[in-house]
């Protein structure tokens, strides 16, 4: 599965998230899979998108063909876009879906991996990372996914924000130094983002 992390800054926000019901256009769309997301809870005018796609093949005919048409209405109402394009490694949790419904808010971390320090980097997500938040109360699914160059995303969803909050406060600190992710990673940015039911598709 391919996943697609975009971020950017919004400057007409009624006209964004009007473009934004647009996307139900994905529906028909082969290899189609889902896509949801929401508002920046540190930075209000930061929206977060994230699309899912069965293959790099699908998504690439989808570009050619209707990413346009379907872009066309929010030309104008952000800036600064980041896009960034991730392979599916493993999931958090179990059976990951690409559903947003039930979630209130996903965080979303994005690490720049020394090099050589990729593959325990990787192994520690497993490990460590894993089983801690699969055991969280409010944690409903996650992924891990992988771009070329050492890059990483680790997308999960939660019941409530208080839930995550709950989560980072009683176990982030402890679980990075078992893990040892200083050692690994060089860059780490991250987002919670609030969820906007009319934004699923």
């Amino acid at each position: 599965m391919l996943v697609k992390w975009i971020r950017c800054t919004v400057v007409d926000r009624r006209g964004f998230e009007r473009g934004q019901r647009k996307w139900a256009g994905l529906l028909g769309e082969p290899g189609f899979r889902g896509q949801g997301g929401g508002w920046s809870r540190a930075r209000p005018d930061v929206a977060h998108i994230f699309a899912f796609w069965e293959s790099r093949a699908f998504y690439d005919s989808f570009m050619a063909r209707s990413h346009d048409r379907l872009a066309a209405s929010q030309v104008g109402t952000f800036k600064d876009l980041q896009v960034k394009l991730f392979d599916h490694r493993f999931d958090v949790k179990t059976g990951f879906e690409p559903k947003f419904t039930d979630a209130d808010v996903a965080r979303v971390a994005h690490c720049r991996v020394h090099e050589d320090r990729a593959e325990h980097f990787a192994l520690m997500q497993e490990k460590v990372w894993n089983p801690a938040m699969a055991g969280s109360p409010g944690m409903l699914r996650g992924l891990f996914g992988e771009a070329p160059g050492s890059e990483f995303l680790v997308l999960s969803m939660w019941r409530s924000a208080a839930e995550h909050g709950k989560y980072r406060v009683e176990r982030v600190e402890r679980l990075g130094l078992r893990a040892r992710t200083d050692a690994d990673v060089a860059a780490l940015t991250g987002d919670v983002v609030q969820l906007d039911t009319a934004w699923t598709v």
